[in-house]
Formats: structure tokens, C-alpha cells, sequence
């Protein structure tokens, strides 16, 4: 596979007749590699520091596009309880299973708003105060990742962040090892070696900002991340 550019193979996973027992499978596997690959971190992280003045009982809210089975949400909603924050979550995905099985996922005292859309048609009741999302962009094509940098800033009202893959040689081969070693369904392995396919380096983060007339902070983030983020 050549890296120089990011690909644009389509991924399994988006199939509209994948098997819900398939699809449901996928998505606790792909919580188990976000758990196993440290993919959350860097959100946390980034909320930890969005938020360092704040004091315990302060109220935000944090919406989060692409939720798939909501396994983010509940890494933010057990961080807030941490900090002591007050936390309203909320999670927007295109394919209406994501919804239900994270809902199934979710422990039934924890309070998260699962939501079926398009995130460029999704409008809140309330503009968040932080919009977050994890492994959604490589899913897009150039063009869209720029609208959705101009849609983060115009709607968040506190900041936002991206996280996703580094586009390099060493996750995209290592990755087929670890789902191997670890037993994830042939899906998540094939489909986590095209998303890293899809992924980005800095210079694409670079001119994606500058296009989209946006200023942002890039870090790279263990292992093979990178987050891409304002605060306001």
C-alpha cells in the first residue's frame, strides 16, 4: 500500500447489508482496539486542559460526531465524575444501529443522548460548549473535512477537537498483528489498515486549516494519533 496519499478504498463496516449481529460485533471490537491503542487519551487530555480553571459543579456540555457505540462519551462521562464537573453528552452518527447499540452499551444510570443524522444537518436544541470527535474524519473526503472544520468553529462555543490516525508505515502493519493477537473480527481487521490508509500527516492537518481559514493546534499523540484543536 503506498502512504504518500491518503487512499479512498471504501470500508466494510459502511456496507448498508452488513449483518447487525456483524455490525454489533465490530463496534465492541473497535471499543476493545480504542481501549488497547490508547485512542482516547488524547480527548481527555484535551478536555483536562479546556477545562483546568473550571471548578467542581461546573455545567458543560460536550457533543460528539461519529459516536458509534458511544464508548467516548462514557470515557468523558467518567472523567467528568473525576473532576466533579457536571457533564450533559450527547452523540450524533449517520447509521441509525450506532444509536442502539450504544445505548445497549451504555449502563442505565449513566444519562447520554444517542442522536441518528448527518453532522452537517444535525443542528442541537442548545450549541454545545465542546464538540468532540474520534476517528471520524478519515471517513471523509477532503473537500467535507474542510466543511466540517468551519462547522466545529461556527457551532462549538467553547472549542473543539479531532483525533485521528497518523497516517505510517508502522500502524498500518502493526495493526494486523494486534488484531491477530487480540481476536477482532476480520472486519476491524481490514477496515483499521484502510483507515489508517486514510489517515493524515501534519501537512495534511496543515492545509486543511489553512483552507478552511482556521486556526488550530496540531499534536501528535502515542500511538500514531493526531489531535487537532481550538479553544475560544
Amino acid at each position: 500500500m503506498d502512504l504518500t496519499s491518503r487512499a479512498d478504498l471504501p470500508e466494510l463496516m459502511d456496507a448498508d447489508d452488513l449483518p447487525m449481529a456483524d455490525y454489533t460485533q465490530c463496534l465492541s471490537d473497535l471499543a476493545a482496539v480504542n481501549r488497547v491503542t490508547l485512542t482516547h487519551r488524547a480527548t481527555i487530555g484535551w478536555l483536562e486542559r479546556a477545562t483546568k480553571t473550571y471548578p467542581p459543579g461546573t455545567r458543560i456540555s460536550v457533543l460528539d460526531l461519529a459516536s458509534g457505540q458511544g464508548d467516548l462519551l462514557r470515557a468523558i462521562a467518567a472523567w467528568a465524575d473525576r473532576r466533579g464537573l457536571i457533564a450533559e453528552l450527547a452523540g450524533v452518527d449517520l447509521n441509525p444501529r450506532s444509536a442502539i447499540a450504544a445505548q445497549a452499551a451504555t449502563p442505565p444510570g449513566r444519562t447520554i443522548s444517542f442522536h441518528t443524522g448527518d453532522v452537517f444537518a444535525f443542528t442541537p436544541l442548545t450549541p454545545p460548549d465542546f464538540i468532540v470527535t474520534s476517528q471520524f474524519t478519515h471517513h471523509l473526503p477532503d473537500a467535507d473535512i474542510i466543511r466540517l472544520l468551519g462547522w466545529m468553529e461556527v457551532t462549538a462555543k467553547r472549542g473543539w477537537h479531532i483525533a485521528d490516525l497518523h497516517r505510517h508505515p508502522v500502524p498500518y502493519y502493526g495493526f494486523r498483528l494486534l488484531c491477530r493477537l487480540c481476536g477482532w473480527h476480520r472486519i476491524v481487521r481490514y477496515d483499521g489498515t484502510i483507515s489508517i490508509a486514510r489517515g493524515f500527516t501534519r501537512a495534511d492537518w496543515q492545509r486543511y486549516l489553512a483552507s478552511a481559514g482556521v486556526t488550530a493546534e496540531i499534536r501528535w499523540h502515542p500511538l500514531f494519533r493526531y489531535g487537532v484543536s481550538r479553544l475560544k
